[in-house]
C-alpha cells in the first residue's frame, strides 16, 4: 500500500479492526519513510453476473430494471415497499450465490415469478401473462390453477 504523504510503498500495518457491520477491515498504518499514519478500509468486491438476453445480446444487471417489473406487476396490488425491496435482495444473492459470470435472462425472469407468487398472486399472473406470452384464455386458466396448488 502506497504512503498517501509520501508516495512511499514500504508501509507498516499497526492495527486491524473489523467494522461494526462486519463487511470490511480498518486498518491503521504508518509509512516506513515519513513516518505518517493513515487508514485504509478492505472489502470485499463482488461483481452481478452479466445478462445474457434472449437474442443473445449482453448487458450489465440492473437493480432499476428488476424493480421496474416488480412495480409494473404489483401496479395497485397491497404489497409494501419493504417486502418488493426484500424480494430484489434474494434475488440479487441468488445471483452473486451462483458465481457465474453470465445469467440468462430467462432464469432471472423465474426467480421474479417465484418471489411475486410468494407476494401476491395477482400480480405473479400479470408478471406470467406477459412473461410466458399467453395467447388465449387457456394459458391463464392454467396459471390460475398452478397458483392455487
Amino acid at each position: 500500500m502506497k504512503c498517501p504523504f509520501c508516495g512511499a510503498e514500504d508501509t507498516q500495518v499497526i492495527d486491524s479492526r473489523v467494522s461494526e457491520e462486519g463487511d470490511s477491515i480498518r486498518r491503521r498504518r504508518r509509512c516506513q519513510v515519513c513516518a505518517k499514519r493513515f487508514t485504509t478500509y478492505e472489502t470485499a468486491e463482488l461483481r452481478m453476473p452479466q445478462i445474457v438476453k434472449g437474442n443473445g445480446q449482453r448487458e450489465d444487471f440492473s437493480s432499476a430494471k428488476l424493480r421496474t417489473g416488480f412495480q409494473r406487476a404489483l401496479h395497485k396490488r397491497p404489497v409494501t415497499t419493504e417486502l418488493v425491496d426484500a424480494a430484489i435482495t434474494r434475488i440479487e444473492q441468488k445471483l452473486l450465490a451462483l458465481g457465474e459470470r453470465e445469467v440468462d435472462s430467462r432464469r432471472i425472469g423465474e426467480m421474479v415469478m417465484e418471489e411475486l407468487r410468494k407476494l401476491d398472486k395477482v400480480a405473479y399472473i400479470r408478471f406470467a401473462s406477459v412473461y410466458r406470452s399467453f395467447s388465449d384464455v387457456d394459458d391463464f386458466r392454467d396459471a390460475i390453477r398452478e397458483v392455487r396448488d
